[in-house]
């Protein structure tokens, strides 16, 4: 590998106002479960958080915790635990350092907010499968184990068209939930309260996406690395007019780098996209590491996939139905290969990183042909980083980066 020069990242100044965001979200449940209310639901990424949040529910999402044990680097002093009680090494990462953490009785939210002691133990569980079957299973584990209800969405996958009658089957099952959600947070449903929450959700997935969508001008703004850090009060706090404030202020600070020419990547040459799950334990190195070649890898599958234009106010439980079924990750390789196609186009990318991550089948796409496909229909160059999510025992730096030079070297031969 060639030597690394050092290079100093731009800071993005909402990145406080974030720290207090998430803060004041984490504090607020651990101080709901300390006194017995409001009650606290748990919900996969991509779950109906709308409905649980209209309902009175505070709510956590274990694989925003599971990419915090990613992040801090502590998710293989955990992940052995979970294979010891029978789940296997090669499932979900997520899963395993999740349950092995709480197993151990750690949370990287102890260090991170003094005074919270444990993750917010739920009231209920409730999931969606539209990431993966893999949630069903994590959840059924704390319900077993808190003794307390799961209930969940059973998603349709490998979508081709997205139909009527899978809206209608994927609504149903959101509605049926309501009178379960009724009894244990014992409020009534209201539907003037949800639609108030799916429009606050819409506004949201809006401001998220011109975020994102900064990253087309030249050069850009903003990266996948950031986004991953940013994404957060899209993911845990998406139907809260906390969320809508603080992507307004992310994105007037954005336009404003847009207007001066400031880029995230000094001297950007290459402009790169990022399919798969991000390696969470090496985020600032690939970041630090692709700028040093100038590379600003700017656009994603992953933090695109909280943009839900479908949501409808008038029509929230169709609209939710609607806007999870859309989901990258639910449709078929047909649909993902015109999906990449046009985001290659629209932000003017030179090529494609996919990361075929070892415990997260669901979210790669690099195992069925897809780079080579890519690479013929829209000419471009494709790199495969093998890796994780969270087990960085699947992931080698030296033959990454190597791998990642190689890469860079074809598009300045191009």
């Amino acid at each position: 590998m060639a030597e690394e020069t050092k290079v100093k990242r731009k800071r993005i100044a909402a990145t406080g106002m974030m720290k207090k965001i998430m803060a004041d979200y984490f504090y607020e449940m651990d101080k709901a479960v300390k006194a017995g209310a409001p009650k606290v639901a748990w919900c996969t990424s991509v779950g109906p958080a709308e409905l649980l949040r209209a309902m009175g529910f505070l709510v956590h999402f274990p694989e925003n915790h599971g990419a915090m044990l990613g992040a801090t680097r502590t998710a293989n002093d955990y992940i052995p635990l979970a294979n010891a009680i029978g789940y296997s090494p090669d499932i979900c990462s997520y899963l395993t350092s999740d349950v092995g953490a709480y197993l151990k009785g750690e949370t990287p939210l102890s260090k991170a907010y003094p005074g919270i002691e444990n993750v917010p133990k739920p009231d209920v569980l409730v999931f969606n499968t539209n990431q993966c079957r893999d949630v069903q299973d994590w959840f059924g584990w704390y319900s077993r184990e808190f003794k307390v209800p799961i209930m969940g969405i059973n998603t349709h996958r490998g979508v081709r068209e997205v139909t009527k009658s899978h809206i209608d089957s994927v609504a149903r099952q959101i509605a049926s939930l309501v009178p379960g959600l009724e009894e244990i947070s014992g409020n009534k449903f209201d539907l003037e309260r949800l639609q108030e929450t799916v429009d606050l959700s819409l506004e949201c997935s809006q401001l998220w996406r011109q975020v994102l969508e900064t990253a087309a001008n030249i050069p850009s703004p903003f990266t996948f690395f950031d986004g991953t850090i940013h994404m957060g009060p899209a993911v845990v706090l998406r139907g809260t007019k906390t969320a809508v404030d603080y992507y307004k202020a992310l994105l007037a600070e954005l336009n404003d780098r847009v207007d001066k020419g400031v880029a995230a990547v000094e001297g950007e040459r290459y402009r790169l996209y990022w399919e798969g799950m991000p390696i969470w334990g090496r985020l600032r190195d690939l970041s630090e590491f692709f700028a040093h070649l100038k590379a600003s890898v700017l656009a994603s599958t992953y933090c695109n996939s909280w943009i839900f234009d479908a949501f409808d106010p008038k029509e929230p439980f169709g609209s939710m139905a609607k806007a999870y079924t859309l989901l990258f990750i639910v449709r078929s390789d047909e649909e993902k290969e015109k999906y990449i196609e046009d985001m290659v186009t629209k932000f003017k990318l030179d090529g494609i990183v996919f990361h075929d991550s070892k415990t997260c089948p669901n979210n790669t796409n690099s195992r069925y042909g897809m780079p080579e496909r890519l690479r013929e229909s829209l000419d471009v160059n494709t790199v495969t980083i093998f890796g994780d999510l969270n087990d960085l025992r699947c992931y080698s730096e030296e033959q990454s980066k190597t791998n990642i030079e190689a890469f860079i070297e074809q598009l300045e031969r191009k």
